[in-house]
């Protein structure tokens, strides 16, 4: 079986890029359309989504994020279930 640069095999891999691309499309039509009411702008809804587009596509550039957290946040944005209880949400300002 074909592994990713983690080790991870290749099926596994996909899955995850699949749930990431998907919490950020969720994230783009809920935030940075600015169509929810929330403490999130839309341009940091836009940047957080750039990022779960990057670790669908393992950018080494988001090497140091927590895949853990991050696959977290995914299932909580997709399910509507208070991203902004996870560690990557970005603080209220």
């Amino acid at each position: 079986m074909n592994e990713d640069r983690s080790g991870h095999p290749a099926i596994t891999q996909d899955a995850h890029s699949t749930l990431m691309r998907q919490a950020a499309r969720v994230l783009r039509l809920r935030y940075a359309a600015g169509g929810r009411d929330s403490q999130l702008s839309p341009a940091t809804a836009s940047k957080l989504a750039d990022t779960l587009e990057g670790l669908s596509s393992g950018d080494p550039v988001f090497d140091s994020i927590d895949p853990n957290e991050a696959t977290a946040l995914a299932h909580r944005l997709i399910d509507d279930d208070h991203p902004e209880l996870s560690k990557l949400w970005p603080a209220a300002k």
